[in-house]
């Protein structure tokens, strides 16, 4: 007889997450492989590949199989899978689970499918897809079903998911494809512009989390960054400020508050009214740059606030979205007439 078991994805462009049913988030991995190109062999995924990342030698190559939250490399992304679903729930000849997996609000049916004939491909015996903001708001332990309006703003590696949600569906919404990743590449922009200084992703990344801030603080702090003088070609650390780091991100701050306002705008009076009383919640890694809550807040005269870990909403939603699929569906489909 085949066992089944119930797992959700959170499949990102920065990170994979696993959550199992009665067992919660079994996995938390970067969403990085490293192959050998001579070979095709995969010789490492996850925190031990993104450990690879800017140090390999020729043959061998660390990549990301997602981008600005679609598949970028199918076949990798599969093994990717592959990998992670085996960790996770062992593997068995007889063993194929269901499987539920977040994808960006505005992806095409043709990327849908790609994400979903990966998972099938890696084992998945039933493949569903969510939406990223729906997964998120239930996994912020909002009840989605209610006719009152939601706003979600998710901020993950390559996209940022904005919507209004009720009566269990989408109402208004827009997915921009700048997130994480666009932070970071603009903090590598500033510094070989302002410094001279040429630094790779990770150091970015660590400044984002270590001094990013998208409000200003009320006291200064600073990080020593280290990278490549692009004068003399030699290392060369720089101490960098918060206020820096605020300047740095800018450009990709303004493209996400311009999308949301842009989403209120399109969001019918009724539901506007409970948004305006309710607030807006953020979930994803974007949610823990400082003062993006107060950011948001500016731009649009709403309260604000961060979930409760919010890396983890996604996940936490899509599992509980798959235990509940049968619930989901009805909902949908009474949606539909009641609209029709």
């Amino acid at each position: 007889m085949a066992f089944t078991e119930e797992i959700g994805i959170d499949l990102g462009t920065a990170n994979v997450l696993v959550y199992i049913k009665g067992k919660g988030i079994v996995l938390e991995e970067p969403s990085v492989v490293a192959v050998d190109e001579e070979t095709d062999e995969i010789l490492a995924v996850g925190q031990e590949a993104k450990e690879m990342l800017g140090r390999t030698p020729a043959n061998i190559i660390a990549l990301r199989p997602l981008r600005d939250g679609v598949i970028s490399d199918y076949d990798v992304t599969e093994r990717m899978l592959k990998y992670f679903i085996k960790k996770t729930c062992g593997s068995g000849r007889f063993f194929r689970p269901r499987i539920m997996i977040c994808v960006p609000s505005g992806v095409t049916e043709v990327e849908k499918r790609a994400v979903r004939e990966a998972a099938a491909q890696a084992g998945g015996k039933d493949v569903f897809l969510m939406e990223e903001p729906l997964a998120a708001a239930i996994g912020a332990d909002i009840d989605i079903s209610r006719p009152e309006g939601t706003f979600v703003i998710d901020i993950g590696g390559g996209t940022s998911d904005i919507a209004v949600i009720s009566l269990g569906g989408i109402v208004a919404s827009t997915s921009l494809k700048v997130a994480g990743d666009r932070m970071d590449e603009a903090i590598v922009k500033y510094m070989r512009k302002k410094h001279k200084l040429y630094i790779g992703e990770r150091m970015a990344e660590t400044l984002k989390k270590e001094i990013g801030t998208a409000f200003p603080r009320p006291e200064e702090v600073s990080y020593t960054c280290s990278g490549r003088d692009l004068v003399t070609g030699l290392p060369r650390e720089v101490e960098v400020t918060s206020s820096e780091m605020m300047e740095a991100l800018e450009e990709p701050l303004q493209q996400i508050c311009e999308a949301t306002h842009s989403v209120l705008e399109k969001t019918p009076p009724e539901l506007a009214a409970d948004i305006s009383t309710g607030g807006i919640i953020i979930t994803g890694g974007g949610a823990l740059l400082y003062g993006i809550d107060e950011r948001i807040k500016q731009r649009t005269g709403i309260n604000v606030k961060i979930a409760e870990n919010p890396m983890d909403c996604v996940a936490i939603g899509t599992g509980r979205a798959l235990e509940n699929i049968d619930v989901l569906q009805k909902s949908a489909i009474n949606r539909r007439r009641r609209f029709k």
